[in-house]
């Protein structure tokens, strides 16, 4: 058993000493000079792209999103404006408010009630004939 411990140990330096160096390569950019490399660019160059699609989607996104909020409170605002107007309308259409606002134009309500004319049915062929 102790054997099989220290023939672990030296695995894991060796597994390491490769992780380290794989990293001072990438890091000092010794692994683009490798001719495995050159074979991946297009495969790199397209991941590049999607990148650059991913990123510009997300900006698209949150535009969409700004430009929703600012609608939606736009809304708002106009259906607020709607209901005073509304409101407004209704009192100002009222008998009351209507008689007020013709006083100032010398136009007041009538006092007489209305009488109810009656035409016989004589009277109304005649006047149809005559037109």
């Amino acid at each position: 058993m102790n054997t099989f411990k220290k023939e672990k140990k030296p695995k894991k330096k060796k597994e390491a000493s490769k992780f380290s160096k794989s990293l001072a390569n990438i890091f000092s950019g010794n692994f683009l000079s490798k001719d495995s490399v050159v074979g991946l660019l297009p495969f790199i160059f397209f991941l590049t792209f999607i990148g650059i699609l991913y990123i510009a989607n997300g900006y698209y996104a949150e535009k969409v999103v700004r430009d929703l909020y600012k609608t939606g409170n736009e809304v708002k605002e106009l259906r607020s404006e709607y209901i005073t107007i509304k409101s407004d309308l209704n009192f100002k259409s009222k008998q009351s408010q209507v008689a007020q606002a013709t006083e100032r134009l010398g136009i007041f309500e009538s006092t007489i009630p209305p009488t109810k004319i009656i035409v016989d049915e004589d009277q109304m062929k005649k006047i149809t004939e005559e037109n």
